[in-house]
């Protein structure tokens, strides 16, 4: 444990400001041409172990939790879980992208929102909000890109209630997106929040909001069939702006309930070995096979997030002597 404790100090010194450190030469690129590193639903470390399950999992899944909520509770829990490091965390270690998966529980007459992945979370979306902000202002020189996704529940008062809540906390902190993201731009303006928004008339109606990023999801239970998946879509080419390279394994129910004793997180450990030995292969750039966000679930082990980092060392505008 005191390892554990003492790698997360250490790779929280050296990745908390790794956005102000980069070379002067790679100020004027823009971020969608930069690695950066990115934590796949960002929230579960804070499931709600009491949480029904999310109404838009499988009417399988809920009935067989209705059913048997001792043995089938216990096992969506582990398969939930993607990371341990709460956002503050997260942001200490480096991570730039956050994912959002924000919902609103059924029957719930407040405004308050949650964020949810199978079940829902304890801690509110407001909240967490405000406690990036008071990280950014400690962090002027970093950026950080929120991907608000899925909206389970929401209708389009919800919508606007939360960005609204967006507009009057990071208020002149938001990046419009008519700006090209590079990092003199960002600090030039002390622009510090890019918000992705998923839903598209919204991002009509507000400048504040960027369109949904493009999610490179392979949904495989294995690194090798990922792996084969992100460079089947390299050779697509990349998209013009941002986009994630997710390298994260998933699951289904066949294979949950086929694993009983297994976890998401001993799923991931076990490739994460294999799936790095990819990161290390990519560069950041403009050009068709090149990357830009990679995401990840439990971004604290191994070398991770500063794997992601060091590939900008990469970037066809350093000059190397």
């Amino acid at each position: 444990m005191e390892a554990t404790s003492e790698r997360f100090i250490n790779l929280c010194y050296e990745n908390g400001h790794w956005m102000s450190q980069l070379p002067e030469t790679l100020w004027d690129v823009p971020l969608y041409n930069l690695s950066l590193p990115g934590s796949h639903d960002t929230m579960t470390y804070c499931l709600d172990k009491s949480s029904d399950i999310c109404v838009n999992e499988s009417k399988l899944l809920q009935m067989l939790d209705k059913c048997m909520p001792f043995i089938v509770h216990p096992i969506i829990m582990k398969w939930s879980k993607t990371q341990v490091l709460n956002v503050l965390e997260q942001l200490d270690a480096g991570i730039r992208y956050l994912d959002f998966r924000i919902a609103h529980k059924t029957n719930d007459s407040s405004e308050n929102l949650y964020f949810a992945h199978m079940v829902y979370t304890t801690a509110v979306v407001e909240d967490v909000l405000l406690e990036i902000f008071k990280w950014l202002q400690a962090h002027p020189q970093e950026v950080v890109i929120l991907a608000c996704r899925n909206f389970v529940g929401l209708t389009r008062e919800l919508h606007c209630h939360l960005i609204s809540c967006i507009k009057k906390i990071f208020h002149s902190k938001l990046c419009p997106r008519d700006v090209v993201p590079t990092l003199r731009n960002m600090w030039t303006n002390c622009y510090q929040v890019i918000i992705s928004y998923e839903d598209v008339t919204e991002v009509m109606t507000h400048c504040e909001l960027w369109p949904a990023i493009p999610y490179w999801w392979g949904n495989k239970t294995t690194a090798h069939d990922l792996i084969q998946y992100l460079e089947s879509m390299k050779q697509n080419g990349r998209p013009e702006g941002f986009f994630v390279a997710g390298i994260n394994l998933t699951e289904d129910l066949e294979y949950i309930l086929a694993h009983p004793f297994g976890s998401l997180k001993k799923m991931t450990l076990s490739s994460l070995p294999y799936l790095i030995g990819w990161i290390k292969q990519q560069h950041p750039g403009p050009e068709r096979k090149c990357i830009n966000i990679i995401a990840g679930d439990f971004i604290g082990n191994e070398d991770f997030v500063t794997d992601v980092i060091e590939l900008n060392k990469k970037n066809p505008s350093i000059t190397l002597p």
